[in-house]
């Protein structure tokens, strides 16, 4: 049974505006953009927008499938309600609401789930409004709602899933990956290319990617200075340390404890986001935690090791060269509510030479 809405004259009309509402964060924008692509295909002449926080936009800014990002001030909103500047607040909503209404979306989907997502879904005045979940009461606010289905440990299943319920793929035809899509612009690949150039990386670098928002997804804190002299050691690898402005502090140390002879090219809190996206994507390795910078070397294509514990998104890459190292314990996936009293065994497990054992495997290179 077909549950999708109609590509062609007969029956309901096409939608032709269409509006994907997915705010935050890198991670989750990168598995859900797959669905531009297939959006396009299933609606090639729809006006496609993309709603988001500013943070992130860049990530959408160069996709050639989009004809518009529309950006939502919601740290901005949060200020604001924070200092009681309703009045503010309201005109800020009432604009974006306007915007939206503007636009004459007759499609919205809200790929996020939740309430603050949903209020924007429905502000957009879409006459259709399909949600993938529903949590904090979104669902009441869309016409349908799709629950996450799909393989749960296949990278962006569900988003898959919703492609298929929709009947915007065809379940049958496995070659169709929904590969994730991410475009920078020419002068983030010069900023890439000029780096490689004055640091001489031009014989290959392996990206790490330490940091993220919660300290129960990372990694033991000094075992990367011994991994990067590992790396360095045994696969000639200039070992290139990526992460944001509240990163620097944690960088600056994995930084000074690596070995001088080693050498490290600390870029965290020193690159735009899409500058760090095309180093990513001209590495030899990454190697990170459950962090959106990690997830995009598996989008490039990147040979890429991730390590997780408390979270475990996927263990299915979707890429051969793409691997999760993960141990599994009765406490695990944890998420935000760790039991271990910041002992973090789960990452601890993971250990200098299984990585590198790992990366072997992954580029082919003998030590």
């Amino acid at each position: 049974m077909h549950h999708g809405l109609s590509r062609s004259s007969g029956g309901a009309s096409p939608p032709q505006r269409i509006l994907i509402v997915r705010l935050s964060a890198i991670g989750d924008i990168v598995f859900a953009s797959p669905l531009i692509r297939v959006l396009r295909r299933a609606y090639p002449n729809a006006h496609l927008a993309w709603l988001v926080q500013p943070e992130y936009r860049a990530l959408l800014d160069q996709h050639p499938d989009l004809d518009e990002v529309i950006v939502c001030p919601l740290g901005q909103w949060r200020r604001w309600w924070v200092e009681r500047r309703f009045g503010a607040l309201w005109q800020g909503i009432a604009a974006l609401r306007a915007t939206l209404r503007a636009r004459r979306f007759d499609l919205a989907l809200d790929l996020q789930g939740l309430l603050k997502s949903g209020i924007l879904t429905w502000l957009s005045g879409a006459r259709t409004r399909i949600g993938l979940g529903g949590r904090e009461g979104s669902r009441w606010l869309m016409s349908r709602t799709i629950e996450r289905g799909g393989e749960r440990l296949r990278i962006g299943s569900e988003y898959r899933y919703l492609a298929e319920q929709m009947g915007w793929i065809d379940p049958a035809r496995p070659a169709e990956q929904l590969g994730m899509d991410l475009y920078y612009s020419p002068l983030d690949a010069d900023f890439a290319a000029r780096t490689m150039a004055e640091q001489g990386l031009e014989e290959g670098y392996v990206v790490l990617c330490p940091f993220t928002t919660r300290p129960q997804k990372h990694w033991i804190e000094p075992r990367w200075a011994v991994l990067a002299g590992r790396l360095r050691e045994e696969f000639g690898l200039v070992p290139v340390l990526l992460g944001g402005p509240g990163d620097q502090e944690a960088a600056a140390r994995i930084s000074a404890a690596t070995d001088l002879e080693v050498g490290m090219l600390n870029l965290a809190g020193r690159t735009g986001l899409m500058e760090a996206a095309a180093v990513i994507d001209r590495a030899t390795l990454l190697i990170g935690v459950d962090t959106g910078l990690g997830h995009m070397g598996i989008a490039f294509g990147t040979p890429s090791l991730l390590l997780f514990g408390a979270t475990c998104p996927y263990l299915e890459t979707s890429r051969a060269n793409a691997r999760v190292l993960y141990h599994r314990l009765a406490c695990s996936p944890c998420k935000r509510r760790p039991t271990c009293d910041g002992d973090f065994t789960c990452m601890r497990r993971i250990d200098v030479e299984e990585i590198i054992a790992a990366a072997r495997a992954l580029i082919g290179r003998a030590p």
